[in-house]
């Protein structure tokens, strides 16, 4: 038995039943041996981390647009704190951490400059539209190296349903949708605060007497209320007063 075959073994013996297994995988779209010491969910880790779509991140800004200051949020360390906060989400649910990293590093890898606004105006302008979700699939499957990084199809479909009225197949791709909009809604309102734009106190009270008053309560507070409404469920959910108020934000 390798030390990828271990790995498996120890994610049947010891993750929750409804958390996606590696060795069962759907695949990859073009079939490929397997590594002796990764899982094919850790190889789609690394083949984004060293991907050139994966640099590019960092000079693609979150919100404020060529800031003065490196401390405000690219969609690089967006997708890391995206990454950090699924991975506590998955861990607290027994899942799979190593899926949950892939999808959160991939997710945005199509995203455009000038955050949504350029994603606004090249869907208005393109005959057939243009969606960041897709384009993001479309690096992975085909412009990254010119042939695609030929990821499995768990990653490939929480990739493509992290952001709309679209949902993915797994726990664990349900888990992106949501650390996805943890992450931008405290982060934007930290660059915003840190730019002068806003203040704790301009923060709507209904909802931050539910959320909290800090960045790090209320994440925190978020994937606890995930945890405790997602356990030994299939469904990633919130209660109807933190989902309330986070949208609210």
């Amino acid at each position: 038995m390798n030390l990828r075959e271990i790995q498996e073994k120890r994610e049947a013996d010891f993750l929750s039943p409804y958390a996606t297994k590696s060795a069962q995988s759907k695949g990859r779209l073009k079939d490929e041996k397997k590594c002796t010491v990764r899982t094919d969910f850790q190889r789609d880790c690394d083949r984004i981390i060293h991907s050139k779509a994966f640099r590019r991140l960092m000079h693609k800004t979150q919100v404020f647009l060529n800031p003065v200051d490196d401390n405000y949020r690219t969609r690089l360390t967006h997708t890391l704190e995206v990454s950090a906060i699924g991975r506590a989400i998955a861990r607290g649910l027994m899942l799979n951490e190593n899926l949950e990293e892939a999808i959160a590093l991939g997710h945005d890898l199509g995203h455009t400059p000038f955050g949504h606004a350029g994603e606004s105006l090249l869907n208005e302008i393109s005959s057939e539209g243009f969606s960041h979700c897709k384009q993001s699939l479309r690096v992975v499957d085909v412009l990254e190296n010119g042939k695609g990084l030929n990821l499995t199809w768990e990653v490939r479909d929480g990739i493509l349903n992290h952001s709309g009225k679209d949902v993915a197949s797994t726990p664990e791709g349900k888990i992106i949708k949501f650390a996805d909009r943890i992450a931008y809604i405290n982060h934007d309102i930290d660059d915003a605060i840190r730019e002068g734009l806003l203040s704790e106190k301009d923060l709507p009270e209904e909802y931050v007497s539910v959320l909290g008053r800090s960045k790090s309560r209320r994440i925190n507070n978020m994937v606890q209320n995930i945890i405790e409404n997602s356990m030994n469920s299939a469904e990633i959910k919130m209660s109807e007063e933190f989902f309330n108020a986070m949208m609210g934000m």
